[in-house]
């Protein structure tokens, strides 16, 4: 150690083993100068205690100043404290004590400090700095700020020249523009490219949806997201949950793509409707709100199932419509036809009408027997719902229909009805036809059983598919074809719906009208 200054002496009364240095003060030791008014040398320990306007510089990178510093020079141990100031070229350092570790290159606080650089400024209580990596490892009430974000976090690292973040705890990204919000507990953030990933607790929340993930990546400029692995996603504005294995969604065209056990889930009075297929695209703002389902589509409702091939529905007029071979089943009624509309009351959400479009079908097993149906078709089909089952049905064009007529008190088949009619309206009660109305001229036989003609007994087209019926939740599932990532039980895609909020810990139901 090299030292220098205006005065020197000693006092062993007042100051034991030291020399007094005043003036100019100057110790260069190992690439290290420090300069200060005033100064206490102990040769023997070859310790240096350095008072008022203490300087420090490491080479031609590093500058600290500080009111007062200790310098241990065996162990390269420098400690200040007093409005210290550290620069380097990547960022600024301002804290109230600052341990310096010239030996390992390493700077630590435990009493709260802010580091500025050209992009963010960090705030933390405890944190280390490594200045051959620009490394901060920060604990404790940790913050990062710029003017698009704010980030809060328990643990991370930070790298001061390329604004890489790495997240270990507890963490909440905020977008201060918009309000868009990531929270998660293990992940990276580029704080320059706005690009993050993460892989614990993952949850975005946007605008109008939050997504949740195993993991989780997020480009905030591109608006892009996609998500892997136990995927939900929630419509913040409606009920409707979405779930699969892999997602996609475009902020600025107001899309959202899932694939991999995609399933649909919308709940009215707590019954919620469950909607599955290979491929999940859901498009527009909420109130023009476009959800394309394809292909190898099942429903699952307590009241109502349902299959095809594909599944339009605009939640602006509250329209869906199924496509190829499609099936409903409802109130023991299978109901068939090239196309099936279903329309919805847009206010309350619940099932108003149908419509089977060109080879109208609808059949129901008699009760009592193995093989006898009661069977309806025609050109196109009408239905009203009430409380979710069908109450009134008017077939138009080439109506046929037979059905069984059972004495009330015994359930024996009495006869058996033959109607053929262009157009008939039927009332139904409990999935069973109540009365019949033909609203034009009609021709038909009633016969007793044993003189029923058994090339009567199924009307052409006639064909029974409960085989193929959902008859619950977890049957949605059933077949599939493409299976490619590893996923949890078919029951995870069909839980409850919570809504987490991570910043107070409370849980909502999304069964809630909001």
């Amino acid at each position: 150690m090299i030292y220098s200054a205006e005065q020197q002496y000693v006092d062993e009364n007042k100051y034991p083993g030291a020399t007094v240095l005043i003036g100019n003060v100057k110790m260069t030791h190992e690439g290290a100068i420090l300069t200060c008014k005033q100064a206490l040398f102990y040769q023997k320990e070859n310790f240096f205690k350095a008072l008022e306007n203490v300087t420090i510089k490491q080479g031609d990178t590093i500058t600290q100043t500080s009111d007062y510093l200790d310098y241990d020079a065996n162990s390269k141990q420098a400690l200040s404290w007093g409005n210290v100031v550290l620069k380097d070229p990547e960022m600024t350092l301002t804290t109230d004590t600052l341990q310096f570790d010239r030996l390992n290159q390493k700077l630590y606080y435990r009493s709260y400090a802010t580091i500025k650089d050209q992009t963010n400024t960090l705030n933390s209580k405890n944190g280390n700095y490594y200045l051959e990596t620009k490394k901060f490892t920060a604990t404790t009430r940790v913050t990062v700020v710029n003017p698009e974000h704010n980030l809060e976090s328990n643990h991370l690292d930070y790298y001061t020249n390329s604004g890489l973040t790495y997240l270990y705890g507890p963490s909440t990204i905020t977008n201060t523009q918009n309000e868009n919000k990531i929270y998660c507990e293990r992940g990276f953030y580029n704080t320059k490219t706005d690009i993050s990933y993460f892989v614990k607790n993952a949850k975005l929340f946007l605008k109008e949806r939050t997504v949740e993930g195993d993991s989780l990546y997020y480009d905030k400029k591109q608006g892009f997201a996609s998500a892997t692995n136990n995927i939900q996603v929630i419509d913040t504005v409606k009920n409707f949950v979405t779930r699969g294995n892999y997602a996609e969604i475009f902020e600025e065209k107001d899309s959202l793509f899932i694939i991999e056990k995609a399933v649909a889930i919308s709940i009215v009075d707590k019954d919620s409707t469950f909607i599955h297929g290979d491929t999940l695209l859901i498009t527009g703002a909420p109130e023009k709100r476009i959800v394309r389902t394809y292909h190898d589509v099942k429903i699952f409702k307590s009241d109502l199932q349902g299959k095809c091939d594909s599944i339009h529905t605009d939640q602006k007029t509250g329209v869906t419509k199924m496509f190829r071979n499609p099936v409903l089943w409802s109130d023991g009624n299978q109901i068939t036809g090239d196309t099936i509309h279903l329309i919805s009351n847009v206010e309350t959400e619940k099932l108003d009408s149908l419509k089977v479009l060109n080879n109208a079908f609808i059949v129901s097993k008699d009760s009592l027997s193995i093989d006898e149906y009661n069977q309806i078709k025609g050109r196109n089909m009408f239905g009203k719902f009430k409380e979710n089952k069908l109450k009134l049905l008017l077939v138009k064009g080439n109506a046929e229909s037979v059905y069984y007529n059972r004495n009330e008190e015994t359930g024996v088949i009495e006869t058996i009805t033959k109607e053929i009619s262009s157009n008939i309206e039927f009332t139904l009660e409990n999935g069973q036809i109540a009365t019949i109305k033909y609203l034009k001229k009609s021709e038909g036989k009633t016969y007793p059983p044993s003189l029923f003609p058994s090339e009567d007994k199924k009307l052409q087209g006639f064909i029974w598919r409960e085989s193929e019926q959902p008859k619950t939740k977890e049957d949605i599932f059933k077949d599939d074809k493409n299976q490619k990532l590893p996923v949890k039980s078919d029951k995870d895609f069909i839980k409850p719906l919570i809504i987490d909020d991570p910043k107070n810990n409370t849980r909502e139901s999304t069964s809630k009208n909001k």
